[in-house]
């Protein structure tokens, strides 16, 4: 790893305090959840931010964790690329990472990006990486931890629709990590 990519990597880990979101399948339904705290530094300045939106027709569910204007800036470059794919999800994911590992002011953008349709999950990060969970569950984020855990439980011991899921173990996350909220919003495919 060189110098460059170690210097975007410890951003990329000490920038991602702040939020919590999750994405849970379960019987071909999906749902995304994120918190709504928006912190600058250690001051809460926003409690009911939405970092989870639909895209490409409703087709698509993409969240955030990282800088807003670097995410809404990938936002619309992912966009562009699942037009270019004809909504193809798994090539517009990796040409954007390509392009977001690559090109030189896009991977100063500190931001991950959770992006779902009804088939796929994929984690994008600036550093190349192109991740798709074994399970139905992904989170990223302060809270992704805390959110995740509480996910797979429910998700393993109760026969909870995703959206209820999404929301029981948000609200967990939300008593654990002092970077997130109980102001949740969920989207739905």
């Amino acid at each position: 790893m060189n110098e460059d990519q170690k210097l975007q990597t410890e951003k990329q880990q000490s920038s991602f305090r702040a939020t919590t979101i999750l994405a849970v399948r379960r019987d071909g339904q999906v749902a995304v959840a994120g918190d709504g705290q928006v912190t600058l530094g250690d001051t809460v300045m926003k409690h009911k931010a939405r970092k989870v939106r639909k895209i490409y027709n409703g087709k698509i569910i993409v969240g955030f964790a990282g800088a807003a204007a670097d995410a809404l800036s990938l936002f619309e470059r992912f966009e562009a690329k699942l037009e270019k794919h004809q909504g193809n999800l798994t090539r517009a994911v990796v040409e954007l990472a390509k392009d977001w590992r690559t090109d030189k002011i896009l991977r100063r953008l500190e931001a991950l990006l959770l992006v779902v349709d009804r088939d796929n999950f994929f984690l994008i990060s600036g550093t190349g990486d192109v991740i798709e969970p074994d399970e139905g569950v992904m989170a990223i984020g302060s809270g992704g931890a805390y959110a995740q855990a509480a996910a797979y439980a429910l998700l393993r011991h109760t026969n909870m629709p995703p959206a209820e899921i999404c929301r029981e173990a948000m609200t967990i996350a939300a008593d654990l990590c002092i970077f997130s909220n109980d102001q949740i919003s969920i989207e739905e495919l």
